[in-house]
């Protein structure tokens, strides 16, 4: 996306307030959405979290359906904390998984909702066929896109919400911290001159006998681009896909990324997220640390292996991580930064939820 459209996009969407009868606005895969007014049925397919923090009060209340498996099955322990909150999330229809194939236009109708919120790899999974089936029923598509894991994207993606939801102030504020996080993170990266610290992430997921994925572009990737990081996968995979273990013994990573989440039927992953705790999680961070061949790693012998939520990337919240990583390659510049206490203030602000559980950790 140029700058110029960027910029046209961004005033397109602030020029919507709530009073205005119609919304029109260009969403992150290009299309123009007109909207009739600020919908009360909403859709929503992904980015739960950053859907409520720009909603605020009464956002739960104006969902009608949900692609259940990404929420529920991914973020078990989220999800637990919200239905808490919310028990009617419990009861709202799936409209299926992009992931499984399941993810139907026709589900999505039959919950009658004004708008369906989704991330641009669900709108990718509908294909021309499931859109122009919506389009034909009246339900307007609003694509998002946190994944990218840019700046540019995480604003779009918030103005859009702003304005679909009838919340432009609230959005901005949210944007304008985003932006003051990263551009504080990299003012302190600027300062400290360039790392040549190697990073190797993986999704530690089926344990250490497994060699789960890493990430060449977007996601962590993009993190660790970001910060000027020399992440290991870079050329080696694509957006995602592992890498052989002779590949990362030969690389010799100064830092290693257990990226742990809440995983159900997963005994052997590294937990992280809600209800996650250290008499669980550095166990299972020792064990991918005994790893044959890991013990003489830069990353293992002076203990630079974190384990960190996998949830809290492509969110509005993941400066946070942004913020623990650099905390990693620039140990200096970051000494008076917690990214734990920021993740507690953020939520505190924004979420109807606490964030009880361990999001950041490393080998003890």
């Amino acid at each position: 996306m140029t700058f110029l459209k960027s910029m046209a996009l961004a005033m397109v969407v602030l020029a919507a307030p709530a009073a205005q009868a119609a919304i029109t606005l260009t969403d992150l895969e290009g299309r123009q959405v007109v909207l009739d007014h600020v919908p009360d049925r909403i859709a929503l397919g992904f980015y739960f979290e950053d859907y409520l923090a720009v909603a605020g009060p009464g956002g739960a209340d104006r969902l009608v359906a949900l692609s259940r498996a990404p929420w529920a099955d991914w973020r078990p322990g989220q999800w637990a904390a919200y239905t808490a909150r919310f028990p009617a999330l419990e009861t709202l229809p799936d409209i299926g998984h992009a992931d499984d194939g399941t993810l139907s236009a026709e589900a999505i109708i039959a919950a009658r909702p004004d708008v369906a919120i989704l991330s641009t790899w669900q709108t990718v999974a509908l294909g021309d066929p499931g859109l122009r089936q919506l389009a034909a029923a009246g339900v307007a598509v609003v694509a998002l896109d946190y994944n990218a894991q840019t700046v540019e994207r995480h604003v779009l993606s918030t103005q859009i919400l702003g304005a679909v939801l009838g919340q432009p102030e609230r959005a901005r504020q949210l944007a304008d911290l985003y932006r003051a996080e990263v551009d504080d993170t990299l003012a302190r990266v600027a300062k400290a001159g360039p790392s040549h610290r190697k990073v190797y992430v993986e999704l530690a997921q089926g344990g250490p006998s497994q060699i789960g994925n890493s990430y060449g572009q977007g996601m962590w990737a993009g993190v660790i681009d970001l910060l000027g990081g020399r992440n290991i996968a870079e050329g080696q995979i694509g957006n995602w896909g592992p890498l052989s273990p002779e590949y990362v013994i030969a690389q010799q990573p100064d830092i290693i990324l257990l990226a742990g989440s809440e995983w159900l039927n997963r005994p052997a992953s590294v937990p992280m997220g809600f209800g996650a705790t250290d008499a669980d999680t550095q166990p299972r961070l020792r064990a991918y640390a005994n790893r044959p061949g890991w013990a003489d790693l830069p990353a293992v012998a002076t203990k630079q292996v974190y384990g960190i939520y996998h949830g809290g990337i492509r969110t509005l919240s993941d400066f946070v991580y942004l913020r623990s990583v650099a905390k990693a390659l620039y140990p200096d510049a970051f000494a008076d930064v917690d990214p734990v206490e920021e993740l507690r203030a953020f939520y505190a602000q924004w979420l109807p939820v606490s964030p009880d559980g361990l999001f950041v950790t490393r080998l003890q």
